[in-house]
């Protein structure tokens, strides 16, 4: 069993502690049940008609600003940020912080370049944009691919998380029981996008956006009461309790072992700042709003309720760190994904364990969805319905094809998180995002804002950043060829310590495949004899800022 996927530079402070099951089973199964059958009933009572592609992808558009602003932290907000930054925080400091403020940095970008402009110019996903001044066909292919290689990435992270969640709190220790809680866990995902559609994933992430967000805060002012209201008191009892003293507190303990671990942080922050803007998941959400005012105000609400959420989680690190420990944090299941259950049962025994580990897995069932979602909706929307069958088709045959590809990708996802659910959530997160700010940023700016951007530019920009960023991954200590110093067991995916093939001595290939791939959009469309029609982009400008002409569209 590996631990956390981080530095190799940055050794995990470990007392010995026994593993052990926390909490009553039948107590956090009683109240998982009541989560799930909760959610399953809010997705079926308010998924209405899902015939057309409008409902099934973009919930008719009738979500209002701040009801999609809230959705959208509902769906942001992952396990990455409320297992896996609390994890690193608890673990690591001040350098587990810096994940939160890459995450909501991001948002900036978000709101001021992208959400307004791509929700005029779109309809249901991210293809609808590039397609309208390129070759449709050859461009619809390339996002598609780009989406859905990005949710399998991000999918990994949730699955992690889940089955690290479920098998802490009911005592599954094997192997063999934790992949058979993934396999459930990916089932019942796969079965709330069946059945709800948008409309039901997102009353399901508002839901649960309002759960974290309470979960959080009685958990974070229990810990500050405690600490008599003071935070820097919390920062050196935290830091007296744990083994790294002091250095908790500066930068470095993380990312300061060398060159490599230095340069490794400035890749994950450059992935994270940037990769929000590309997450397909995200920006389809823009799509269910009436208008581009509504698109603008729902990043406003989401970035306010994520800015309060993301000051908690240094309150639950630090929590954990000092009342936890990080002995019995590497010591359970899930490893730093368990530091925030860990914390509830401290503080509350099993009912706060239950409830705090059920809104944890409502947050999982919410991201998986909108994940799964926007997957199946690029490739019915742009690969058959636009690619294979050229727009010759119905409205509830595309819907057909989406949930269909809703069960293969959550099959993939299963598998996938097999293989991952060790791994940091957060870490894994971050290399979605290297993903999506290679692939996708590049060419939704570039779409937007050059005039003289062509297909083969955004084919080279996709496709280059894709290629660029998995082939990194690939041959990065992520996969292969990382040991922990003091006890020689695998810290990579590759549990097997005799395999080795990372080349590629960064984690996060971001600082690389990014520029690389901006680079290549700029060159592929300064070799080609494509020609560039400026009334297209001067149309599409217009529509970007005005929404004149796509009325029509976005009601069908």
């Amino acid at each position: 069993m590996t631990v956390v996927a981080l530095p190799a530079t940055a050794a995990l402070p470990v007392h010995a502690a026994p593993a052990a099951t926390i909490g009553d089973p039948v107590v956090n199964i009683a109240v998982f049940a009541v989560f799930i059958t909760m959610t399953l009933w809010i997705a079926v009572r308010v998924s209405g008609n899902n015939s057309t592609a409008s409902d099934y992808f973009a919930a008719g558009r009738t979500i209002t600003g701040r009801q999609n602003g809230i959705a959208i932290a509902g769906d942001y907000l992952s396990a990455a940020s409320f297992l896996g930054i609390a994890g690193v925080i608890a673990l690591y400091g001040y350098d587990g912080f810096l994940y939160s403020i890459g995450f909501l940095v991001g948002w900036v970008i978000v709101l001021i370049l992208v959400a307004e402009p791509l929700r005029n110019t779109g309809r249901y996903t991210l293809a609808d944009v590039l397609a309208y001044r390129l070759r449709r066909g050859p461009v619809r292919t390339a996002a598609a691919v780009s989406t859905l290689v990005i949710s399998l990435f991000y999918l990994l992270a949730q699955m992690a998380g889940a089955g690290a969640l479920v098998s802490l709190l009911l005592g599954v220790s094997s192997e063999v029981g934790q992949n058979l809680t993934i396999l459930t866990i990916g089932l019942l995902m796969t079965f709330y996008v069946l059945v709800g559609g948008m409309k039901g994933t997102t009353w399901v992430q508002i839901v649960k956006a309002v759960l974290l967000m309470m979960a959080a805060a009685v958990v974070t002012i229990w810990v500050l009461g405690l600490a008599r209201f003071n935070i820097f008191d919390l920062f050196s009892d935290a830091a007296a309790k744990s083994a790294s003293g002091d250095a908790v507190l500066r930068p470095g303990l993380l990312y300061g072992g060398g060159l490599i671990s230095k340069i490794n942080f400035v890749s994950l922050s450059i992935s994270l700042v940037l990769g929000t803007a590309g997450l397909p998941h995200v920006l389809m959400r823009l799509y269910t709003v009436p208008n581009a005012r509504a698109a603008r105000a729902s990043v406003a609400w989401a970035t306010w309720i994520m800015g309060l959420f993301y000051l908690c989680t240094v309150v639950l690190g630090f929590g954990a760190m000092w009342l936890v420990g990080s002995g019995q944090i590497a010591a359970v299941p899930g490893k730093a994904n368990a530091a925030v259950p860990l914390l509830a049962f401290k503080l509350g025994g099993t009912l706060l364990l239950a409830a705090v580990a059920a809104v944890a897995f409502a947050t999982i069932l919410a991201v998986v969805a909108g994940l799964v979602l926007s997957a199946s909706a690029s490739f019915a929307h742009d690969i058959y319905a636009n690619v294979i069958k050229k727009g010759n088709l119905e409205h509830h045959d595309e819907v057909r094809v989406a949930r269909y590809t809703a069960v293969g990708i959550g099959l993939a996802a299963i598998l996938g998180g097999i293989y991952a659910k060790n791994q940091n959530v957060a870490f894994l997160v971050s290399l979605a995002f290297a993903v999506a700010a290679s692939a996708n940023l590049p060419t939704i700016l570039y779409s937007l804002y050059w005039s003289r951007f062509t297909s083969r530019g955004a084919l080279w920009s996709i496709y280059g950043g894709l290629i660029s960023s998995i082939t990194l991954i690939a041959l990065s200590p992520v996969i292969s060829g990382k040991t922990d110093a003091r006890t020689g067991e695998s810290l990579s995916m590759i549990t097997d310590p005799g395999v080795n093939f990372a080349v590629f001595p960064l984690e996060n290939p971001g600082i690389v495949s990014i520029p690389l791939a901006f680079f290549l959009g700029w060159l592929g469309s300064v070799t080609t004899r494509e020609q560039v029609d400026p009334a297209r982009f001067a149309r599409l400008q217009v529509r970007s800022l005005t929404a004149f002409g796509t009325v029509k569209a976005a009601r069908r």
